[in-house]
């Protein structure tokens, strides 16, 4: 069976849905199977080897044109393929980050109407392109594709599969008169696609109920990480009694947005120096151009409260920087102000033997209760926060257990060639029930 396996780039930002598809690309080709992952929107960026192919469809300036005018609906493939030059992209996305949903609102719902929208020429195009891989099944990025499941299923004949990535947290900040047709258009969509894949059961259930989704539909496969192996591991078990050289140190490592919460761990790092503790940060991760007011005044108010001293801005950071930072901290906390969908950033920590505190919302209690890997504290409460944080400054062996046992379950059932297995074995049911 062949596979298309589509994923959305992120206009040149590292994403954790983008690096989780390529990451189950990779190990379902090294298993032999046989998947062709294909970027839509942009070129993907990941920190492993990317395995996507060079072309790109939905490309970003030609979506963007087509809903801006009926003159480029009907311009030259040739031309279309110029604009979806994976370099011309990569550039031109780079100002995606300051993009609002309410700036692209009539593009998601153009979309959502599949051949009835303004992107009718890209849905063709992407057909004829999959007609010549002979697919025997394609795998949508996420539920705002949907539209294109009708359509693909009766030129093709083939099942689509969508897998679930938290799409309510973007369709939530829609102007509302929008909302609720997002919403509608989803759960049209839907009755064409064969199956749903949903990351964590929490987000199967929610997003069971926001779409209407048959839940025999939606399969729980969790998440898989290719963790990156510590020269000491298997035998750090003194290194998780003891903790790292110097002041209790924690790390952030996702992007510094308000939705993230990168304002809550620094108010509850605050809170932990007013109370004397002596403790440092460190933070890693992406700015986008929309952002980077929010990035300055955080770093302008650590500097007001003299505590620059102990405070690490790393910026983004590639694979070994990623795994460097995490072997030298003693937790990690990304307060997300949303019902985190999936949480990926909690596998890469635990696969370090670094616990985590996260708000108890989303999927963090079930990615805690799965792993033993940390503890929840009242979301939204820097306060909370801080004494969470505190618990484990004050407990060493707590850390070491709660990173031990983190570590073991992230081995045990959340590697990429665990989530591979599960995902085609999805794939198979579906295709067998079309044949």
């Amino acid at each position: 069976m062949k596979v298309a396996y589509l994923t959305a780039g992120a206009g040149g930002m590292y994403c954790g849905s983008c690096m989780r598809d390529n990451t189950l690309a990779a190990a379902l080709l090294r298993g032999g199977r046989d998947v062709v992952l294909i970027p839509v929107y942009s070129p993907i960026r990941t920190d492993e080897t990317d395995v996507s192919q060079s072309c790109v469809y939905y490309g970003g300036i030609n979506i963007f044109l087509q809903q801006q005018s009926g003159l480029f609906r009907h311009t030259p493939r040739l031309f279309d393929r110029l604009l979806d030059y994976p370099p011309l992209l990569r550039r031109a996305m780079k100002s995606a980050g300051s993009t609002t949903p309410s700036d692209v609102t009539p593009l998601i719902i153009s979309i959502l109407q599949g051949e009835a929208g303004a992107q009718r020429k890209e849905l063709a195009r992407l057909i004829d392109g999959l007609a010549e891989l002979n697919v025997q099944l394609v795998h949508l990025p996420n539920a705002l594709f949907v539209g294109l499941a009708r359509r693909m299923t009766e030129a093709l004949g083939v099942p689509v599969v969508c897998t679930l990535t938290g799409e309510d947290i973007f369709i939530d900040k829609l102007p509302d008169s929008a909302q609720a047709e997002v919403v509608e258009l989803i759960r049209q969509g839907s009755r064409h696609v064969a199956a749903f894949l949903s990351l964590t059961r929490y987000y199967a259930n929610h997003a069971g109920e926001r779409f209407g989704l048959p839940p025999e539909k939606v399969h729980y496969v969790p998440m898989g990480i290719c963790a990156e192996e510590r020269d000491d591991q298997p035998n750090d078990d003194a290194h998780l009694q003891a903790g790292n050289d110097g002041p209790f140190t924690i790390g952030y490592l996702a992007r510094i947005c308000p939705d993230k919460g990168t304002h809550l761990l620094c108010d509850a790092f605050e809170e932990l120096h007013r109370r004397g503790r002596e403790c440092r940060l460190v933070i890693a991760g992406y700015t986008g151009s929309g952002d980077r007011g929010y990035h300055e005044r955080l770093q302008a108010r650590l500097v007001g409260q003299n505590l620059q001293g102990f405070v690490e801005f790393l910026g983004e950071v590639d694979r070994a920087g990623k795994f460097d930072m995490l072997r030298r901290i003693d937790v990690l906390s990304v307060p997300t102000l949303y019902r985190e969908a999936k949480g990926l950033y909690i596998l890469e920590a635990l696969s370090q033997g670094v616990p985590v505190v996260q708000p108890d919302h989303g999927s963090f209690p079930e990615l805690i209760e799965a792993t033993g890997g940390g503890i929840l504290f009242e979301p939204h409460s820097a306060t909370a926060l801080a004494d969470a944080l505190e618990r484990l400054m004050d407990d060493p062996s707590l850390r070491a257990s709660l990173g031990r046992a983190g570590r073991a379950a992230v081995r045990a059932s959340f590697t990429d060639d665990i989530m591979a297995e599960k995902v085609w074995d999805v794939f198979e049911r579906v295709a067998r029930l079309h044949g």
